[in-house]
This record gives C-alpha cells, sequence and structure tokens, in this order.
C-alpha cells in the first residue's frame, strides 16, 4: 500500500481534473485547468494522503515504521497529527477556493512534506534505508506535491492578475 497509494492519489487527481476541465465550459482557459488541478491535488494527494498516514500513525504504527524501515516510536503520534491537520486543510482547500487558505496549506505542506523528503534522502545517504516507505514513491511525492501547489498557485496568482490588466 505504502509504494501505490500516493501514486494513486496523484493519478486520480489528474484524471478528476482532467474530466473536470473536459466536461466544463467552453473555451477552456488556463485559469480553469489551474483551479480543476489545484482542487484535485488538494483533495487527494494533500487532503486524502494525509487523512491516511494520520490513520498508519497512529492506528497502525507497528506497520507504518516497518514500512519506512524504523522501529516504532512515540513521536508517530505527533507525526499522525500533523498529517490529520494537513489531510483535513488540503480537504478544506479542496472546495474553499480562497486563495490565501490554499496558500497557507501550500506552505505548511512544503514544510512538513518538504522537511520529510529531506528526511528520507538522508536515511538513505546515511543508512542505505532503501524500504518503500522511506525511498519508494512517497520520496517523491513529498518533494512533488508541495512545489506543484506552489507552482499551481504562483500562476493562477499571475493569471489572474495578467487577466485584470487586459
Amino acid at each position: 500500500m505504502v509504494f501505490w497509494f500516493p501514486l494513486l492519489s496523484w493519478l486520480a487527481a489528474l484524471v478528476l481534473a482532467a474530466l473536470f476541465v473536459w466536461r466544463g465550459p467552453r473555451p477552456i482557459s488556463v485559469g480553469g485547468v489551474i483551479e480543476q488541478l489545484l482542487r484535485y491535488i488538494l483533495l487527494l494527494p494533500v487532503g486524502l494522503m494525509g487523512l491516511w498516514a494520520f490513520l498508519g500513525h497512529v492506528f497502525f504504527a507497528q506497520q507504518a515504521a516497518a514500512s519506512i524501515g524504523w522501529a516504532p516510536s512515540p513521536f508517530q503520534f505527533e507525526v499522525g497529527m500533523a498529517n490529520l491537520g494537513i489531510g483535513l486543510a488540503g480537504v478544506i482547500g479542496a472546495f474553499i477556493g480562497s486563495p490565501g487558505f490554499r496558500a497557507a496549506v501550500a506552505v505548511v505542506t512544503l514544510g512538513f512534506l518538504g522537511g520529510a523528503g529531506v528526511g528520507h534522502v538522508v536515511q538513505i545517504a546515511e543508512t542505505g534505508n532503501d524500504a518503500a516507505g522511506n525511498a519508494g514513491p512517497i520520496l517523491y511525492t513529498d518533494f512533488l506535491t508541495p512545489l506543484v501547489l506552489v507552482g499551481l498557485l504562483v500562476l493562477q496568482r499571475f493569471f489572474g492578475f495578467a487577466r485584470r490588466l487586459l
């Protein structure tokens, strides 16, 4: 699961965004595409993944630690609670289009997931930890998710600003 879930959440987000763009108003606009991508990335790779990680770290701590290549730790509860907050914020941000709220979710996601990604890289370099939960798709999505969120928010801001100038 730890291998497939991050990949499937990203795939589902891209498919749903494409579906809603395809079925949406014509002509298709860059702003509309960005909005759908933001919505489904917030809902699935941020929201659903955060809630999934919360469940794993809090209720299945032994299995979660083993999938990362670590021993179980009391800190997993704290990591799980952070994942709960990020997951809930992602779900809310998917349905509340506030640029400020979404930017806050992106910043927190960048700090938490980006930091986790750096931690995974350090573990790989220092200990050779190539467990699926450390060196698998989660490593890449720890960087990809927040960077794409920030990039889409910047693009959304740019295209909104450019539209106001015209």
